[in-house]
């Protein structure tokens, strides 16, 4: 996509890719978004490619098993632009995102990024219910 320049900083754990892989096999092409969220939060949300509209504010971090990666570029900031792994967890999908499998979401973990703080937690662990 042009406009948006990868930096390679998502992966995902067995769990996830396999989510990735059965819903792009029944629906197609998808895409991860995590926006910066209004409510103490953000969870990584999962469409169909073409179904979030993106903005100058989405860094795309790269593609997990060909699913590109959106992160708001204030909340990849505030992290100190940490490194992503998408993963899966027990509860719903958030809003208006496509579930990981029946009672399951998608959730993201942050690891240390290079503009990390020392000190940081760096667990983003999002939308767990």
């Amino acid at each position: 996509m042009t406009g948006f320049r990868q930096i390679h900083r998502v992966t995902a754990t067995p769990a996830a890719r396999q989510a990735i892989v059965g819903l792009r096999a029944r629906g197609g092409p998808l895409m991860f978004v995590q926006s910066a969220g209004c409510c103490g939060g953000s969870a990584p949300l999962c469409f169909r490619r073409g179904g979030f509209l993106l903005g100058a504010a989405d860094v795309l971090l790269g593609e997990v098993e060909g699913c590109p990666f959106y992160l708001d570029r204030q909340l990849d900031s505030a992290w100190g632009r940490p490194g992503l792994v998408l993963d899966v967890a027990p509860g719903f999908a958030e809003g208006f995102s496509l579930p990981a499998g029946a009672g399951k979401h998608f959730v993201a973990r942050a690891v240390p990024g290079p503009g990390s703080r020392k000190g940081d937690p760096h667990d983003h662990t999002s939308g767990t219910r």
